[in-house]
């Protein structure tokens, strides 16, 4: 079939890619994101452009708000405390279970809280960055069945087979490292930039294809519930023997202890064991009776490990339960590969390392998508095939389209009130909308402005995008200035990186798709030059 192992290696490389490049484009783009992601949060939320502040007490400001949230504690299953170095706002979910016309369901209550007033925010909000664009990034919002996750996967499976045929096809890899030939014609120098993106970013690509399937290889090859079903049944009766943590509730009432007390209790068994002490998380189950449990974590720090410490009690007596245990190697070993990947940490370089990194990955893909293009389109013409303005649609959609999307998002989320009138979708809903609305739009212009290809010629759809990410990014930064009053220049000398960072970003990125416009335009108008003095010469011959 094939002539070579290496011409081998270059179809794998080429259709793999191809096939599957759409979906990695949105992983790594989206992934890139969500290295910023509660930065993202607080440019869409105003009320929580605020520096982040210590856990508030819990049993003079969280348990009203609760309490509020919930119609009686015998009810109540689960409060639970969302809250880590990187937020502003603390998410107050509280799950309970009610009974209709004797159907048992269970309902989920969030509030987001100032930890600053212990007041409760107004508005429906969206944390568009770690309630959209982090899903995003590993499930493509596709819930069913897990049927995202598993497209993901399968795609980062097979890009580490596309990053290793690629290394055997450039088998020059240091020259490839320095080339880039900007002035040797769009085709050579977008090879040249996907060479380069690809052996510059090649390790970074490769350790996170492999770590982010390894992060959900449970759900792909779920053994303790197929080949070990009695074994992990077995392994889980022991846990639970050995654990000291209720699994139901005792059926007596108690009161719940001061959960105060067990914060401080916590912070001060971290501070034992040289710890950052702060509060993260807390989890509270089974509210109101004997076996009321409490858990407590600390909040992320430079630590890969940190949700690993938590300091379990009883929620009636605020005795200590249990600490959770040491991890074992396995746990270490696994531990580590997943901090790695999800980086919760507060390391700037490294942050941005990791967003440039998934950019080059983007880069990588969206040359490699054109330079598929350029090489094929003068044959497919000939050919008279439709088989290219597909692809070069669909590269459109995914390139400049995801782009639009995530500009569509971020200005309808300035654009909503506060409060949406009685009747209205939610805010997330709305947002989420947008979102999807753009894109397709997006994709319907692709497809009508992209017929040029098949012709041989330039797509002007490349063109109109580009504009419309510049205009859409300088719009989004205007809105922000109009909406919240923070203009660049108030959070530039305030130093509030997380809403000037994002504006920057949406300046240079308005700057970026302007030149990418403007050279694409007078590319193409050359090609046409060039077309027309190649027609007139024919016709006067």
């Amino acid at each position: 079939m094939f002539q070579s192992f290496r011409s081998a290696m270059t179809w794998i490389h080429t259709w793999f890619g191809l096939v599957l490049g759409f979906v990695l484009m949105g992983a790594f783009f989206f992934g890139a994101l969500c290295v910023f992601d509660r930065e993202i949060d607080k440019w869409a939320i105003p009320e929580a452009r605020f520096e982040v502040q210590p856990m508030p007490s819990f049993d003079r400001v969280l348990l009203p708000e609760f309490e509020a949230m919930s119609p009686s504690l015998e009810t109540m299953q689960i409060w639970g405390i969302v809250a880590d170095n990187r937020s502003s706002l603390i998410d107050l979910v509280s799950i309970h279970e009610t009974s209709a016309q004797g159907d048992a369901r269970t309902e989920r209550v969030v509030k987001m809280l100032d930890p600053r007033t212990g007041k409760v925010t107004n508005g429906d909000h969206f944390k568009i960055g770690s309630e959209f664009f982090y899903p995003l990034h590993y499930s493509l919002t596709l819930d069913w069945q897990g049927l995202g996750e598993w497209i993901v996967a399968f795609s980062g499976m097979m890009m580490l087979a596309a990053l290793i045929s690629g290394i055997v096809i450039h088998r020059k890899l240091f020259r490839e490292f320095f080339t880039f030939r900007p002035g040797k014609g769009f085709r050579r120098s977008t090879l040249d930039l996907h060479n380069l993106t690809g052996v510059v970013a090649l390790p970074f690509h490769f350790f996170f294809a492999f770590t982010g399937v390894l992060i959900f290889v449970g759900q792909y090859f779920p053994i303790g519930t197929t080949q070990l079903a009695q074994l992990h049944e077995l392994h889980e009766q022991l846990e639970i023997g050995e654990s000291k943590i209720p699994t139901e509730r005792s059926g007596h009432a108690a009161p719940l202890a001061s959960v105060d007390a067990m914060m401080a209790e916590a912070r001060r068994r971290w501070a034992a064991h040289g710890m950052p002490g702060e509060v993260g998380v807390i989890h509270l189950r089974f509210v109101g009776d004997a076996n009321a449990h409490v858990a407590i974590y600390p909040a992320a720090t430079n630590s890969l490990q940190d949700l690993l410490n938590g300091v379990h009690f009883n929620g009636a007596t605020g005795a200590v339960l249990q600490v959770d245990p040491a991890p074992n190697a396995v746990q270490q070993v696994a531990g580590f590969l997943t901090g790695l990947h999800l980086q919760p940490f507060r390391h700037w370089p490294l942050r941005w390392l990791y967003a440039l990194g998934g950019l080059a990955g983007c880069v990588c893909i969206a040359t490699g998508l054109l330079f598929f293009v350029e090489k094929r389109k003068h044959q497919h013409a000939k050919q008279g095939s439709q088989a290219i303005h597909v692809v070069d649609a669909l590269a459109v959609t995914t390139v400049t389209g995801m782009v639009i999307a995530t500009l569509g998002i971020l200005i309808v989320n300035r654009l909503l009130p506060d409060t949406l009138p009685a009747g209205w979708p939610r805010h997330d809903d709305l947002e989420r909308y947008a979102f999807w609305f753009a894109w397709l739009l997006a994709m319907a212009h692709a497809f009508w402005r992209t017929a040029p290809v098949a012709q041989g010629r330039m797509a002007p759809a490349w063109v109109e995008q580009c504009w419309t990410i510049t205009v859409m990014s300088v719009t989004a930064v205007l809105l922000n200035w109009i909406t919240t009053g923070d203009h660049l220049l108030r959070t530039l000398s305030d130093t509030y990186w997380p809403v000037a960072g994002l504006d920057l970003a949406l300046l240079t990125v308005a700057a970026i798709a302007a030149l990418a416009g403007r050279k694409i335009k007078r590319r193409a108008e050359n090609a046409s030059m060039i077309a027309e003095s190649v027609a007139q010469d024919a016709a006067r011959a």
